[in-house]
């Protein structure tokens, strides 16, 4: 039996198409197919779009990555150009170390 893995559930909030809501988009889909391949859902919300679900998120400012599963929810904040800041403040930095230590 294969272990199940576990599935990443991730909104990105942008503000239409500005430079730094493209550079988001461009650099965490770049993060989640070299690192979670197959085991995430990504939601893009234009608040500009919906704003009704930024509110209803409590989000402040954009672009705003909010991971929604696994728990705890986690918001990082900002263009997501700094790939090891992503990860850690995702949590996802922390387990993908964890999980490597226990492979030795």
């Amino acid at each position: 039996m294969t272990p199940l893995m576990k599935t990443y559930v991730l909104k990105l909030y942008v503000a239409g198409n500005t430079p730094n809501s493209v550079r988001a988009l461009r650099t965490l889909k770049n993060i989640l197919e070299e690192e979670f391949k197959g085991v995430y859902a990504l939601k893009v919300i234009d608040v500009l779009k919906n704003p009704q679900l930024a509110e209803e998120d409590k989000i402040l400012a954009t672009p705003t990555l909010s991971k929604v599963l696994p728990l705890p929810v986690r918001k990082i904040i900002g263009d997501l150009s700094d790939r090891e800041k992503v990860l850690i403040g995702l949590d996802l930095l922390y387990e993908e170390l964890s999980e490597r230590e226990e492979d030795f």
